[in-house]
């Protein structure tokens, strides 16, 4: 059987968790990372991989992916304990809800830090490593690059301002790497949840909800009948399955440089 392997940032709870989940699923070897915040929610999580798909499914890794160095020791523990790296998959993110007047510059900064420079990092030495490593095994799904953007990508919401910025400068600098990284055979490709029943979307429905004079949880349930054709709120693993289910997966090996939009239908493009 041939060996894959994936990192998944961010993934101790939420979209990043799910997509550990299924890549676990689909055999890959996972290694699951957070801030050390986040430290006994990948270490719970890493004991459920392996107690459910075996020993040496999952490790879990600290870091911190606005750090070049951390990124580069996350990909290196990877590799040494799992194998050659496959898949990156830049999910980790952060997001504030304020008004654009109110935001100040060390706000932007670091929504930047996190959002644009942490997938640069994974993008870039994720890169490094695949190239270093030569040629996929045959069989494999290949090599695959992925960032998290987001709907406000496509379609800003109010509050979101510096948010939205950045995550289309993930759009951005995806199709720049898709391009560049094709005559290695890497495919980067990006995805752009919608409404989620996230934390981030409880902190906008409840600022929105103060701003617009509605009781909390009014807000996500008014924006998702109004703008979702499918007219719910997502859940994580709706996004969990279409990135580790397909996007990681050698179906996707002639899709590079999209942002593949999962969001109940909300933005058409």
């Amino acid at each position: 059987m041939v060996k894959r392997t994936a990192i998944v940032t961010g993934s101790s709870r939420g979209i990043g968790e799910s997509i550990v989940r299924r890549l676990a699923q689909e055999g890959y070897k996972v290694t699951v990372n957070d801030v050390s915040a986040n430290k006994t929610g990948i270490d719970n999580l890493v004991s459920e991989l392996n107690s459910t798909h075996g020993e040496g499914t999952a490790i879990g890794v600290v870091a911190d992916v606005t750090s070049p160095s951390d990124v580069q020791n996350l990909i290196k523990e990877s590799v040494e304990k799992l194998g050659p790296l496959t898949v990156m998959v830049a999910n980790a993110g952060i997001a504030q809800v304020a008004p654009a007047l109110d935001i100040s510059d060390d706000d932007v900064h670091k929504m930047f830090e996190v959002n644009f420079f942490g997938v640069w990092n994974c993008y870039t030495h994720a890169a490094r490593q695949m190239i270093k490593q030569g040629p996929v095994e045959e069989g494999s799904s290949g090599y695959k690059i992925l960032g998290c953007a987001s709907i406000v990508a496509f379609k800003p919401f109010p509050l979101l301002s510096h948010y939205s910025a950045s995550k289309w400068a993930v759009r951005g600098l995806t199709q720049v790497f898709a391009m560049e990284m094709a005559k290695h055979k890497i495919n980067v490709n990006a995805y752009a949840p919608g409404i989620v029943g996230t934390a981030m979307w409880d902190l906008i429905d409840e600022k929105l909800g103060e701003i617009e004079g509605r009781p909390r949880g009014e807000t996500v349930k008014k924006y998702s009948s109004e703008l979702t054709a499918l007219g719910r709120v997502s859940v994580p693993d709706d996004v969990g399955n279409v990135v580790g289910g397909f996007m990681c997966s050698k179906d996707a090996e002639f899709v590079t440089g999209q942002t593949m939009v999962i969001d109940g239908g909300i933005v058409f493009t």
